[in-house]
């Protein structure tokens, strides 16, 4: 396989800093780009240097070494420059850069590990910057503290500054499949970036290192893991450079925590210093969170940190060390965690979800990766041991929200006796037994399951028919009675159930009503709370649900509950793409992903998300990129219960013709199905999610069906608008903005604005463009956002060059020569720009494209 070089695999993951970076410095702003080691400090501001020297800058490049900080004046001396005999001072050197830097053109500096440059060098740029203008990028660690001498060259002028923050599952994904040249499957994925905590350089060691080691497989296109670690001895020195910069006292300090494991706060200050702990924390080495059961706990990070250090020691030094930790915690007490109090409102809830983005997630992963394994590894030990239901109920509700070991459930199932079992838990091993049965024979062999169940034990009857119409409903169709009010005393599984069809059937005010008066359900624990969170949004109560599911998620994550937070977060999600908060959907989507595919019971949650992820992805991007949805199971079928469990929409989105007309044709052909089916609420979404993305009048009918049958009003002034752009009744759709009053809908309208204006311009319509690009910027004038203004079905600004974005807002009024002459560039030039700009963008004429480009930014 022929290896890429690292910056080249890089570079594409950090195009929004470069771009950022490129933006600073052409308006003369210099730029300090901060991050961990590894973080890819270099090959963003080499990639930001390339750019700007190919738009006619040019580059004066500063390098610090480790081996060359204590020689004098070696990084300026590495520029080259020529002195006269006997002038070799700071000022002499000061004046030659300076008259370099005077010359004609324009002029950018670059100063890459600030924190590694001599004090000679240091006092020559000073100099330079106190007598030029010319910006400067330069790197150093997030965490340095700056000398005077570094800071007095950072400091002069005008400076922004760019954060490098780990990278999410998402990136991970793209970074993985370059280099290995194919994509990852989830649980490889998650294992990289879980042990790189997010790292871009570690990320790519460890890929490249796991295929040396035959580590990785491939199967069916995709690579595997094809033993259970991806440790191996080539990946000690990317290790051993992190650790590089580090005190004896601190590297000791990691080595003990490595072997202790993540541990309490109180507990690791009776191993390690609280200096050095400080210190590990300080330089990004550790990482602190909050476990609802231990109180603060803490563990290393990046987690492959560990893997070193366990296994760099012999066998004997690592007996003494655990011996000599046992020794010291013997008598440590445990202390239980206090309780913290959850957010009551959308602005902290958010607030809460935006400081947690800062932390590094990859370790979070880990410590409930960890904890599910010590759980599973001891209840294992205990079921065989004694083979009791109980103790295989303990175990098996493991694999309800962590990675299933089929094997393992295999043989609980087949050896636990059940003569003498408790009731509640003989049906549990009961639904389990059913649901492994799905993916080989469908839902008919769960319901075949538990209906030998229910005639064999008819006291638990009512709780297996409960069962199986959960399943078949859940993996097949939604039956066509209604589900009606349940007879007086009925057990709150079967409330349950019939609660989650009317979900289903899109009833959301009658499932909020079925469970008002039931408690958690002790066979599925967050089936109550999933009902009432995607109620509440179905309902278009929006703000109500994501407040619910985000306390909920933060509960669950103090609790380790890898199935509350899953299931919590897939409610979320749904809500915070609906508002248009779409980093924090991909920050909350990529902390679930960091985990590993789950259990058995929430994987098509998991799978949902991969999809709605990807749906985001392909409605955006205008270059083909390799999809994070490939990781969903392709088997599933087309529809489902709920959005993104159903495979269809995302088929549609991704393959489907996006001409209006045949996009409606086969959006409509899609929803039919799914109300086939009996999914009514995925109807609805798939019928609100089309008519953003290309509004055609099958659809909007179907849209208009669904809501009058399930008696839903919210979304009235939605489908009013929509049917005037459908029917392009400019004169109406103007009023019904101007008499627009805000409501859960807002940001879908701004979409399906910018989606019409898109589809008038691909297809030639002129005037009704124009009428289309007046509505979507006088409603975004008076409905601005601080979430991201983007139109599913559009292209990206960044797409263009800046001078395509400057000739094409100059296209619709000037000729070529006029705005040549006004460019100061020829008219061929002109006509090539705008040439490349119609490509980019699909418009067909010149019109059409200063109508898309003028209205593609808010108005000033």
């Amino acid at each position: 396989m022929t290896v890429v070089n690292g910056n080249r695999r890089l570079g594409r993951v950090f195009d929004i800093e470069v771009q950022r970076i490129l933006d600073y410095v052409g308006r003369g702003i210099g730029v300090r780009v901060i991050g961990a080691p590894g973080s890819g400090k270099t090959t963003v501001i080499s990639s930001a240097v390339s750019s700007a020297e190919k738009t006619g800058f040019t580059i004066h490049s500063v390098t610090g070494l480790r081996t060359h900080r204590n020689i004098p004046y070696a990084a300026v001396k590495g520029l080259g420059m020529e002195m006269r005999p006997g002038r070799s001072g700071v000022l002499d050197l000061a004046d030659v850069m300076v008259s370099q830097l005077a010359k004609p053109g324009k002029h950018l500096m670059m100063v890459d590990d600030i924190q590694l440059l001599d004090n000679e060098s240091l006092a020559v740029l000073e100099a330079v910057r106190q007598q030029s203008f010319a910006p400067m990028i330069a790197t150093a660690p997030e965490t340095h503290n700056f000398t005077r001498g570094q800071l007095a060259v950072l400091n002069q002028g005008r400076e922004a500054l760019v954060q490098l923050d780990p990278l999410h599952y998402e990136q991970v994904h793209a970074l993985i499949a370059r280099v290995l040249g194919g994509p990852a499957d989830v649980d490889t994925t998650a294992r990289i970036l879980t042990k790189s905590a997010g790292n871009p350089r570690l990320i790519v060691r460890i890929t490249e290192t796991a295929l040396l080691s035959n580590l990785l497989v491939r199967r069916d296109g995709m690579w595997h893991m094809s033993a259970g670690t991806l440790w191996n001895d080539h990946l000690s020195g990317s290790v051993e450079a992190l650790l590089a910069e580090l005190p004896e006292e601190d590297v000791n300090a990691l080595h003990s925590m490595a072997i202790l494991g993540t541990a309490r706060i109180d507990v690791l200050q009776k191993i390690v210093s609280p200096d050095a702990l400080d210190s590990l924390e300080r330089r990004g080495f550790l990482s602190v969170m909050d476990d609802h059961h231990n109180g603060t706990i803490a563990a290393i990070s990046p987690p492959v940190i560990v893997d070193y250090f366990r296994g760099r020691r012999t066998l004997r030094d690592r007996h003494l060390l655990r011996s000599r930790i046992a020794g010291i915690l013997e008598s440590t007490p445990q202390v239980a965690g206090d309780e913290t109090s959850t957010a009551d409102c959308l602005s902290q809830v958010l607030s809460a979800l935006r400081l947690e983005r800062g932390n590094d997630d990859a370790v979070t992963a880990r410590h409930f990766q960890d904890h599910s394994a010590v759980r599973e590894r001891a209840r294992f030990e205990r079921w065989e041991a004694n083979k009791t239901a109980t103790n295989a109920a303990a175990l098996l509700r493991v694999y309800w929200g962590a990675p299933v070991d089929p094997v393992r459930t295999a043989r609980v199932l087949t050896e636990t006796p059940t003569d003498d079992a408790d009731p509640s838990e003989l049906l549990f091993l009961t639904i389990t037994k059913a649901l492994l049965a799905i993916p080989a024979g469908g839902a008919s062999a769960a319901v075949e399951v538990l209906q030998a169940f229910g005639d064999a034990n008819p006291e638990l009857k009512a709780d297996a028919e409960a069962a199986m119409l959960f399943l078949g409903a859940s993996h097949g169709r939604v039956p066509e009675q209604s589900a009606g009010t349940p007879e007086v005393g009925a057990r709150t599984f079967e409330v349950l159930t019939q609660a989650l069809l009317e979900l289903y059937r899109c009833r959301p005010a009658s499932a909020l009503k079925l469970i008002n008066d039931v408690e958690n359900d002790e066979l599925f624990p967050h089936l109550r709370p999933f009902i009432h969170g995607y109620a509440l949004f179905a309902a278009g109560r929006v703000d109500e649900s994501l407040v619910f599911a985000l306390d909920w998620r933060a509960e669950a994550r103090k609790n380790l509950d890898q199935f509350g937070v899953v299931t919590s977060s897939y409610v979320a999600v749904h809500g915070l793409l609906y508002s248009g908060y779409f980093d924090e959907a991909e920050y909350l989507m990529s902390s679930v992903f960091a985990m590993g595919r789950p259990g058995f019971v929430v994987d098509i949650l998991y799978d949902a998300m991969l999809r709605l992820a990807g749906l985001r992805q392909a409605t955006t991007s205008t270059t083909p990129t390799l999809s994070i949805a490939s990781q969903a199971r392709s088997e599933m079928p087309d529809v489902g219960p709920l959005p993104g469990i159903g495979k269809g929409p995302y088929v549609l989105v991704t393959t489907s013709d996006m001409q209006p007309t045949a996009f409606d044709k086969d959006a409509s052909k899609l929803i039919k199905r799914q109300l086939k089916s009996g999914y009514v609420l995925e109807a609805k979404m798939t019928a609100l999610l089309c008519t953003c993305l290309a509004p055609g009048r099958r659809v909007l009918d179907l849209l208009q069906k669904v809501l009058r049958d399930s008696g839903i009003l919210v979304h009235d002034q939605f489908v009013s608008i929509a049917s005037a752009v459908v029917e392009t009744d400019h004169q109406l759709l103007g009023l019904l903005l101007k008499h627009y009053e805000p409501d859960q809908d807002v940001y879908q309208v701004g979409m399906l604005l910018r989606s019409a204006l898109r589809g008038h311009v691909l297809e030639g319509d002129t005037t009704s463009a124009e009428a289309l690009a007046t509505a979507s910027s006088a409603f975004a004038a008076r409905f601005p956002s601080e979430n991201e203004q983007l139109s599913f079905n559009t292209f990206e600004a960044s797409a263009l060059t800046e001078r395509e974005i400057e000739i094409a807002a100059l296209a619709g009024y000037l000729s070529n020569v006029q705005i040549g002459e006004r460019l100061r560039i020829s008219a061929r030039t002109v006509e090539n720009h705008i040439s490349n700009a119609l490509r980019k963008t699909g418009a067909t004429s010149r019109t059409s494209l200063f109508i898309l480009v003028g209205n593609t930014f808010p108005p000033q």
